[in-house]
């Protein structure tokens, strides 16, 4: 009898049932995008700490630490730096915007402050950014399954999508809260106990750390291989999670400011304290098992192979727990950039309450589709989410500071910034990255977008004067 397999089986459904049953009390789009904007701290908290710590964040990371050691908590390090941004200077302030101005995505916001052009630029990078980062979740929830059952990657990919979607479709927002709060549980509870039974396993800290087979930079805090590797994950991901639309769509259901400030504070303590245990548990992986090929089975293959049968079984449930919750967070953005920002916007701007709710449960079901085709290309945990996170940041941190911080800039300003970003970013990731192995995409793009802003900005306000004082000559003539 596989343990492991069941406990999988009775929770997904578990997972599901609960969510289908939070769903009853959705009654439109309200529900549906900010969830009536009534989650208190705890809520937040929960919803926003369950979709950072996802595939990349366990199996991805854990994967990470296998070769570059405890540096790797820079991965969910930078994360929770970045959340703290988030906590206390731009969650707060953008949810006072949205709550004034019924504000329900963040291309509602973009529009708000830039224009219609940035928002339809903007949401369609997102829309096709964000499929690789739910190709990533798919991809780590096919490997526990593939360690578990040994089922093939393909049926993995597709149970995973299955499970996230029915409960995110049925509920959006309002469902995943609720739902997030039980995985958290499961997630922590799971990680907490499995951790010091694989270190005791393996030999202690001490094996861990200087083992005869460990790496020497494996306690090296600061230890980097280039661009990607330990610290330099700060410049990719911290800025991803100051400014990514569904962490912004989740602060708006916010019933307070406070509840933006104390939920994702408290939750950006609690991200960095996580950090440790993938980066300890794929050094143990490595200190245990030295000749583990793929990135994507470190993380299984240490929980099945160093632990009890059934705390194994929680353990694994932990990292399905982490994979789904996150990729309810990813269709929310998928729903709500395509139903609210694309087809409301500029298809059909008369479409009622129910029209754009029946259109984002389509959009969350055509995104599973579409990430399950993803995750069915693409190599490792890494490899997907890299692309997204790239692309969040040098497209969308400057425009959204930028209209937060500065009452004079305008959409010139914002798409300058978006094109140079993007187009710096491909160019060096595609023609330079290989020449000059320090020389960072993601970095480089938002240096490029920044000074598009501030350059745009310096242009334009010298006619901005001009015709300021004309029309005053005018005035008095």
């Amino acid at each position: 009898m596989n343990i492991h397999l069941i406990l999988l089986i009775v929770y997904s459904v578990g997972l599901t049932a609960f969510g289908l049953w939070i769903a009853r009390l959705v009654k439109g789009t309200g529900d549906f995008f900010v969830a009536g904007r009534n989650l208190s701290a705890p809520l937040i908290f929960s919803t926003i700490l369950a979709a950072n710590i996802g595939a990349g964040s366990t199996v991805g990371a854990a994967g990470l630490a296998y070769r570059d050691g405890i540096a790797t908590w820079w991965w969910n390090g930078s994360a929770a730096i970045g959340s703290i941004f988030l906590a206390f200077f731009i969650g707060p302030k953008i949810w006072a915007i949205a709550k004034s101005h019924n504000l329900y995505t963040a291309g509602d916001y973009l529009e708000l402050r830039f224009g219609r052009s940035v928002r339809g630029i903007i949401s369609s990078l997102i829309w096709l950014g964000t499929l690789s980062i739910l190709a990533g979740q798919l991809i780590a929830g096919a490997a526990v399954l593939s360690v578990v059952a040994d089922m093939p990657r393909w049926a993995g990919v597709v149970i995973s999508a299955v499970v996230m979607t029915i409960y995110f479709v049925a509920g959006g927002l309002l469902s995943s809260a609720w739902v997030n709060a039980v995985q958290l549980v499961v997630l922590l509870g799971g990680f907490m106990v499995a951790l010091p039974m694989v270190l005791a396993n393996v030999g202690g800290l001490d094996a861990v750390l200087s083992g005869p087979q460990v790496p020497a930079h494996f306690d090296d805090f600061f230890y980097s291989a280039g661009p990607g590797s330990g610290w330099t994950r700060l410049i990719l991901l911290g800025p991803a999670f100051i400014i990514s639309p569904g962490l912004l769509q989740k602060t708006y259901g916010a019933a307070s400011e406070r509840a933006v400030r104390v939920g994702i504070g408290v939750q950006a303590l609690v991200l960095a304290l996580f950090a440790f245990i993938p980066a300890l548990l794929g050094m143990a992986a490595h200190a245990s098992n030295p000749n583990i090929t793929s990135p994507n089975l470190v993380l299984p293959t240490v929980l099945v192979d160093q632990l009890p049968v059934y705390v194994g079984a929680l353990a694994l449930a932990a990292i399905y727990s982490a994979e789904v919750s996150t990729c309810d967070a990813i269709l929310f953005m998928l729903a709500t950039s395509l139903s609210q920002d694309l087809y409301k916007r500029f298809l059909r701007p008369d479409a009622s309450d129910r029209q754009v709710l029946r259109v984002a449960r389509g959009a969350a079901i055509a995104g599973g589709i579409g990430g399950v085709i993803l995750a069915l290309q693409l190599a490792t945990v890494i490899q997907a989410l890299d692309t997204f996170y790239a692309l969040l940041t040098v497209s969308l941190l400057v425009p959204v500071l930028g209209g937060l911080y500065s009452k004079r800039a305008g959409a010139p300003e914002a798409l300058a910034a978006i094109a140079s970003g993007v187009v710096t970013l491909l160019v060096i990731r595609f023609f330079l990255a290989g020449r000059y192995g320090w020389l960072d995409p993601t970095l480089m793009g938002l240096v490029a977008a920044a000074v598009a802003f501030a350059v745009t900005m310096a242009v334009r306000n010298p006619e901005s004067k001009i015709k300021n004082q004309k029309s005053k000559i005018e005035r008095h003539a």
